[in-house]
């Protein structure tokens, strides 16, 4: 499977450039690739003021998404706040090139940056197929709770979107390697570069296979990076080093 992912210098608060920001970049997209996938809150940022932005899932946002990925006959995801029965989301979504449309609400809320008091956080995780991989995508906090992304052999490539501090990208580094250890997949981390309003992003967007090794990495810039995923060559590690087997089960309240 063929991975894009855009490491992406987001435009504060402003939909309608980051969206020509998405279009224009993708316009130069390799042919034979399978997903794209954007960063946490792509149209926006990491806003505390979600009402400046925020969409219904009828609205130009998830529209784009569909054109988007109709277009190109590719899935996409990233995410972006939807307003649903009055309550503010961070979600992310799958959009399918057929225009299927599934979500994830983001289960851990940045409390230290006040996210739990502007969104409701998810009770659900989502595990779906893109090409011929089982995909667990979660966002940005997410990746600091290991139970979480606990892969019962039911899942080969983990997505983490993400706006994450220049400030903590080697907690970042570090810990994207472990969940791709520990759970003995794929994973990428899919990080903006830039400034916000007040923070800076340093990127280090990337891919790891099952031993933990960086396959793919965009570094310091902004653009467009791809990783080619070999469902066998995993298939044959996970087999041979099963280490899935012994692994605790847990049990989610």
């Amino acid at each position: 499977m063929k991975v894009a992912y855009y490491q992406q210098d987001i435009v504060w608060e402003d939909t309608g450039a980051n969206l020509e920001k998405v279009k224009e970049a993708v316009s130069r997209l390799e042919p034979d690739t399978d997903l794209l996938i954007l960063p946490e809150m792509f149209n926006s940022g990491f806003t505390m003021n979600p009402e400046k932005v925020a969409e219904q899932m009828n609205g130009h946002v998830v529209t784009f998404l569909k054109e988007l990925a109709s277009e190109q006959g590719i899935a996409v995801t990233g995410s972006t706040v939807i307003l649903e029965n009055e309550k503010h989301y961070n979600r992310l979504l799958v959009v399918s090139a057929g225009g299927k449309v599934e979500h994830y609400d983001k289960r851990h809320l940045f409390s230290i940056g006040g996210e739990d008091k502007n969104y409701v956080k998810g009770k659900e995780k989502l595990i779906t197929s893109v090409g011929n991989m089982k995909v667990l995508p979660l966002i940005c906090y997410d990746l600091r709770f290991p139970v979480w992304s606990r892969n019962q052999n039911d899942y080969e490539l983990l997505i983490y979107i993400a706006n994450w501090p220049a400030s903590r990208r080697e907690v970042w580094n570090t810990l994207l390697k472990a969940r791709a250890i520990e759970n003995q997949c794929y994973v990428i981390g899919v990080n903006r570069i830039g400034k916000d309003a007040t923070i800076s992003y340093a990127g280090d967007s990337m891919v790891l296979n099952a031993k933990g090794h960086v396959i793919s990495s965009a570094k310091g810039e902004e653009g467009i990076f791809y990783a080619d995923l070999d469902l066998d060559e995993l298939t044959a590690f996970r087999e041979k080093f099963p280490v899935w087997k012994d692994a605790d089960k847990f049990k989610l309240l």
